[in-house]
């Protein structure tokens, strides 16, 4: 893992796409910003794992089709 430091309106680049900009810092609360191309897609960590475990819940399921005649 990386770990940088940055100041309120300081950027991090990632690739030559994605821009993060740190918006500003108070106590333990820190608010960014990113710029990224729209094919990108950006969640934050607990909308990441309700994705994952939709994702997984949905891979275990089998669906069985009759075939009535």
């Amino acid at each position: 893992m990386l770990v940088l430091t940055r100041k309120p309106q300081q950027n991090v680049f990632i690739g030559n796409d994605i821009e993060v900009r740190v918006l500003s810092v108070n106590r333990n609360q820190v608010r960014l910003g990113f710029s990224a191309p729209r094919e990108i897609d950006i969640f934050r960590e607990e909308c990441c794992s309700k994705l994952r475990n939709k994702k997984h819940s949905t891979e275990n399921e089998v669906t069985i089709v009759l075939d009535e005649q």
